[in-house]
């Protein structure tokens, strides 16, 4: 229970910092470059995405998993989350005039509460604490026992 806590917050860390990445970068393209929304909100939201991927994979879930087929799954994720909020994103600040940040940031919390479970008990399920860090673990443990 304890060691799933841990995963958990390590998660939410990681994806703060994924957050980071997606609201920096649709900074920068939606405010200097003054690109549409939805472009803008489309590279924000691959780029925090590959680093969410890489970093949870490596150090939150510790998965020696074979890695295209990780991020196939992840794709998966994504044909269905990135439509659905990028029409939500568009009935928001088209239709009803919210802002375009606090629709992003909507979006990310929404990407936070549904992608966690599903890279949990779908992409790394079978392969969770399986890569080197993980191996050395018990070790590590073992050593500081003595």
């Amino acid at each position: 229970m304890k060691k799933e806590i841990l995963r958990t917050v390590k998660y939410i860390l990681i994806a703060a910092s994924a957050g980071l990445i997606e609201i920096g970068s649709f900074t920068l393209m939606n405010e200097l470059l003054h690109w549409n929304y939805w472009i803008s909100y489309l590279i924000a939201l691959v780029l925090s995405v590959l680093w969410n991927f890489t970093i949870n994979r490596r150090y939150t879930f510790k998965s020696a998993s074979n890695v295209p087929k990780a991020m196939l799954l992840v794709f998966a994720y994504y044909c269905v989350f990135t439509p659905l909020s990028t029409l939500l994103e568009h009935y928001l600040t088209t239709k009803l005039g919210w802002n375009e940040y606090l629709v992003t940031i909507i979006n990310m919390v929404l990407n936070l509460a549904t992608e966690f479970p599903f890279q949990r008990f779908v992409v790394f399920r079978k392969t969770i604490d399986t890569n080197d860090l993980a191996v050395k673990e018990p070790a590590a443990k073992q050593s500081e026992s003595e």
